[in-house]
Order: structure tokens, then C-alpha cells, then sequence
């Protein structure tokens, strides 16, 4: 009799610890539950973490995370409305925030990514196509009053001696990309799409935190024209510099030979000057020493004509009477 009190004993403590066990469960951080018996919702999503309890066997435990997940689309070739083809990367951030209309819907995070991806794109592919290309790269005008303020700035210097480099500069910035006025921009874009696909996700108990163009680039096609486009604009850019570069340098070159011409005149006015008072000089001296002594001044510059015409060898035919030797012929 006591063997099998104890047997009964021991069943009804291993039937209680296995009812404890079925009804019992342990929700983790981050994650919420939904209790279900026969597949059908009972009560409210249990949010808080820690261990609960529902009824064994006939009660199931579902869980749904309710952290803020992320979705990557897709890239997608979407025309925009000035007729280029971009590619279009898009990514949002989205929680469940309705656990039961998000398990009478879509029932999985798999299957709520499916919808994710049918519903944003298709939000995307609708305001990008309505919108031109520069409203998707672009935020803000900024751009473009920095470029007026520079071409301002370049016109004031347009009268310096030597100019060209804020030209330059002004049509390195014309070049990098879409220069027209914004009406929406990028963020706003982000902001539409963002407003179209949120409350048809609603519907399905998905609350969409935010949506962001991730990356737009060219369609293979068309990526070779603006290249092509590029090049030309650059070769633009350098045959102006070139041909500044060679105004700039005629002008340097004419003032260059202006200035040397006024230096070679000034130098040889003040040699001529020079030379003349030299001459002055000379004479003056000539005419002091030939009023002091006519005689040996005719001595002396009868010496130096010996000097200057008989240095080298050579042969003269004269006269004994010639009066050019007549200083050799005196004793």
C-alpha cells in the first residue's frame, strides 16, 4: 500500500510539473506574445518581459519582435519625370505595433517584408516618377546661391590685371551635376513616400518609422551619355582655361616688352648724356692744354698718331718734307 501511494504520489508530481511546464513560458527582451487556442486570438499582446502563464494543451504562444526592424528594397529602374532612367536603392525602418491585426494579416515577419517591399516600391516608383531627376539629388538650393555669390565675386575681380582663376572655379562648379532650381528635394521625396505607403501598412499593424533614398545611380544606357557628357564639358572647361591662359599671357608678354623697350630708351638716353659731358670734358681739357702750350700739345698729339699709325709692321711711301714726320726730322 505504501509502494503504491508513493506511485501516486509520484505521478501526481510529475503530471503537475509537466501541466506547470505546458502552461508556463518566459518572453524575452524585445519581443511580445500573442496566446492562441484553436487559432484564435485570446486577450491582448503581452508586452512586458519575464515569465507568464496560459492554459496547457489547449493555449500556444506566438511571438512577434517589437524592435525597430529594418527593410532594404530592392534596387529598381524607375523613369523620373524628365525622362531619365535611374536606378532607385530605397530603405525604411518599421515595428510591429499592432501584434493581433499583424496576425490576422500577414501572420509572419517573412511574409510582412513581402509586403513591405510590394507597397514601398510602389510608392517609390510613384513620386519618383513624378518628379525630376535634380529632386532626388538634391536638398536644398544652396548650391546654387553659392555659385551666384562666386560669379559675383568674379565679376568684381573681372577688372584686376590678371584674372581667370574665379572663372574657373565658378565653371568647375557648373559641371558637377544638376544645377536647377529644387521645388520638393530629396528629403521631402523621402517624406512622400514615407506618407503614401504608411497608412496602407497600418492596415496590417506595421507602424512605418521612416523611409530614405539609400542610392541613385544611371541606368547602364544612359550612364555612358553623361560620361560622354562629362568629358565634353571637361574639355570645354580646359579649352577655356586655355585659351585665358594665353590672353593672360599675351598681355604679361606685351607689358613685358613695353617695359623693356622703356628701360633700353631710359639707359640709352642717360649713355648718350654721359657720352656727351665725357666729349664736353675731353674738349674742354684739350682746349685748356692747348692754350697753356700749343706746341707740346702739337707734340703730343703728334706722338699719339705716331703711336696709333705706326704699331704694327708695315711699309709707308713719304716725302722727306712730309709734315707728318717732321718731329723725327728735328734734332
Amino acid at each position: 500500500m505504501n509502494k503504491q501511494k508513493l506511485l501516486i504520489i509520484a505521478g501526481i508530481s510529475l503530471a503537475a510539473v509537466i501541466i506547470l511546464y505546458a502552461s508556463a513560458y518566459t518572453l524575452p527582451e524585445g519581443r511580445q506574445a500573442l496566446i492562441t487556442q484553436f487559432g484564435k486570438v485570446m486577450g491582448k499582446p503581452v508586452t512586458s518581459a519575464g515569465l507568464h502563464f496560459k492554459v496547457p494543451f489547449i493555449q500556444d504562444v506566438r511571438l512577434f519582435d517589437k524592435r525597430i526592424l529594418e527593410w532594404d528594397g530592392d534596387s529598381n529602374q524607375i523613369p523620373t519625370k524628365d525622362k531619365k532612367f535611374i536606378w532607385v536603392d530605397t530603405t525604411a525602418r518599421w515595428r510591429i505595433n499592432d501584434a493581433m491585426k499583424f496576425a490576422e494579416t500577414v501572420r509572419t515577419e517573412s511574409a510582412a517584408q513581402t509586403r513591405l517591399d510590394s507597397i514601398l516600391d510602389g510608392a517609390t516608383r510613384d513620386v519618383i516618377s513624378n518628379h525630376n531627376l535634380v529632386e532626388a539629388v538634391r536638398n536644398t538650393n544652396t548650391i546654387m546661391d553659392q555659385i551666384k555669390e562666386r560669379k559675383q565675386q568674379a565679376e568684381k575681380r573681372a577688372k584686376e590685371p590678371v584674372k581667370g582663376i574665379d572663372v574657373l572655379e565658378v565653371e568647375e562648379e557648373e559641371i558637377t551635376g544638376e544645377l536647377e532650381a529644387i521645388l520638393v528635394g530629396r528629403e521631402r521625396l523621402s517624406e512622400m513616400i514615407h506618407t503614401r505607403a504608411k497608412d496602407k501598412l497600418t492596415d496590417l499593424g506595421i507602424e512605418l518609422i521612416d523611409v530614405q533614398l539609400r542610392r541613385i545611380a544611371y541606368e547602364k544606357s544612359v550612364e555612358g551619355k553623361v560620361y560622354d557628357r562629362m568629358i565634353s564639358e571637361r574639355n570645354r572647361i580646359a579649352e577655356k582655361i586655355r585659351s585665358i591662359g594665353k590672353g593672360e599671357q599675351a598681355k604679361i608678354q606685351g607689358k613685358l616688352n613695353q617695359d623693356l623697350k622703356e628701360i633700353e630708351s631710359t639707359a640709352y638716353r642717360k649713355s648718350q648724356e654721359i657720352k656727351g659731358r665725357a666729349e664736353a670734358e675731353a674738349i674742354s681739357i684739350y682746349a685748356r692744354s692747348l692754350g697753356q702750350d700749343p706746341n707740346f700739345f702739337e707734340f703730343t698729339r703728334t706722338l699719339d698718331a705716331y703711336r696709333k699709325t705706326l704699331k704694327d709692321k708695315g711699309s709707308f711711301i713719304m716725302s722727306t718734307d712730309s709734315d707728318f714726320l717732321r718731329l723725327m726730322q728735328k734734332k
